[in-house]
């Protein structure tokens, strides 16, 4: 087995008085995640935390990302109805899962995945209404930043007006020096790309990165929650010949 150097931390952030993000690190099964619950008591961190067990449960079984990221979809609305947490609870998700130097990363939602090679690059794209504006031409990504429905989605797990849910999925390789960036919207809504991409270029070590992030937006507002993963390439991993090379390796599956 391959393996790979990573970080991981989580912050209730300044304003709010618990967490309802959840995190799964699970290097036996190559399995990073980031659920960031909604609900508020008794209903976000329920939500997120069912995110986590039954996907990290199906990935142990063998069931395939997007199909362990369906079955966490079902468990919400089952639970709910089972009187576990409340009808309406529901999470995003965003996940990698590797395989070799192959990875698949699948989300829901709007916690992000970005790519660092020396410079940061955003490679999921957030169910959101914010990002169909940006798409559309109507405002710009640093118009996004401060857009007053930047937290308005249009897609989680637990939605009950859903059975299915459209999983956004990119694969790609990893390449020498790459790492893998998971967060919730809690770090991606405040610290614009250029401070994040800041961090990461002054430290090396995966699990300080998170930290550092971490506190970079704790000395701001930091009015939501903050979970934060770092997954770096394996050393035995190839080099980049160029850097079209690189972007050529990341496909987009499906959004």
């Amino acid at each position: 087995m391959v393996e790979l150097s990573y970080g991981a931390s989580t912050d209730v952030g300044n304003v709010r008085d618990h967490n309802e993000d959840c995190y799964l690190v699970d290097p036996s099964l190559g399995l990073w995640l980031v659920a960031d619950g909604m609900g508020g008591h008794a209903c976000g961190e329920v939500a997120s935390d069912i995110v986590v067990r039954t996907i990290g449960e199906a990935v142990g079984n063998g069931a395939e990302l997007t199909e362990a990221i369906q079955k966490a979809h079902t468990a919400i609305l089952e639970s709910a109805k089972n009187g576990i947490g409340k009808r309406g609870m529901g999470s995003t998700v965003i996940a990698i899962h590797v395989r070799g130097h192959d990875y698949k990363i699948a989300w829901v939602g709007d916690s992000r995945a970005y790519l660092w090679n020396g410079k940061l690059r955003q490679i999921s794209k957030d169910h959101s209404l914010v990002q169909m504006l940006v798409d559309t031409g109507n405002i710009s990504e640093k118009e996004a930043m401060s857009h007053p429905q930047k937290n308005i989605i249009y897609q989680n797990l637990g939605a009950t007006d859903v059975d299915v849910v459209n999983i956004g999925v990119i694969e790609g390789q990893f390449y020498k020096n790459q790492k893998i960036i998971l967060c919730s919207d809690g770090l991606s809504d405040e610290l614009p790309r250029d401070e994040i991409a800041e961090v990461l270029a002054g430290c090396d070590n995966d699990q300080q990165i998170t930290e550092n992030l971490i506190d970079k937006v704790l000395d701001t507002k930091a009015n939501d929650n903050i979970t934060v993963l770092v997954v770096s390439a394996p050393d035995d991993a190839p080099e980049a010949s160029d850097e079209k090379a690189e972007s050529e390796k990341i496909t987009v599956v499906g959004e």
